[in-house]
């Protein structure tokens, strides 16, 4: 696979840090995935298997698409050249993916000028942050990662798969 050669884009040509001006750019649907591991010690994992995801502090699931829900709106907020954008959708799977590992999936959609991969990647990150938090209790070994763009369409080019 040849690697394309690009400039970097909030970069100025001055090397300053700059946001990339999208007024020119069409208006098109555009959606974005991306995935973020949870791997939990095999004890931990098996407690939480046998409780249903479940803690003390609640539904670990249904509080992580929250919390990752929250980030996906607020992106621009946190990534200092982000534009804000009007949020179509945005979806999430949380499922075990082995026996001690969470994966967690979130799919943002928007109509827009620029994409929704930070978005994406804000989401599912956050979401797994989530998740650590609520299991942090149980163990302090817990890892998060990797974290990746999965796909995205919409846009100059379409990459990867778009769940």
């Amino acid at each position: 696979m040849a690697t394309r050669k690009t400039s970097l884009t909030h970069v100025s040509a001055a090397g300053r840090p700059t946001m990339v001006d999208v007024a020119d750019k069409p208006i098109t649907a555009r959606t974005a995935s991306a995935e973020c591991r949870v791997k939990f010690p095999a004890d931990v994992a098996r407690q939480l298997r046998a409780s249903g995801l479940r803690s003390k502090k609640g539904a670990i699931v249904d509080t992580a698409i929250i919390a990752g829900t929250m980030a996906v709106k607020k992106t621009w907020d946190l990534i200092p050249f982000c534009h804000p954008l009007p949020i179509d959708g945005c979806t999430f799977a949380i499922d075990w993916s082995h026996v001690s590992e969470l994966t967690i999936v979130c799919t943002v959609r928007t109509t827009h000028r620029t994409g929704v991969e930070m978005e994406a990647m804000t989401g599912a990150t956050v979401a797994a942050l989530t998740v650590y938090d609520m299991c942090k209790a149980l163990s302090h070994a817990i890892v998060i990662g990797p974290a990746k763009l999965v796909g995205k369409r919409g846009g100059k080019r379409d990459v990867g798969d778009v769940g």
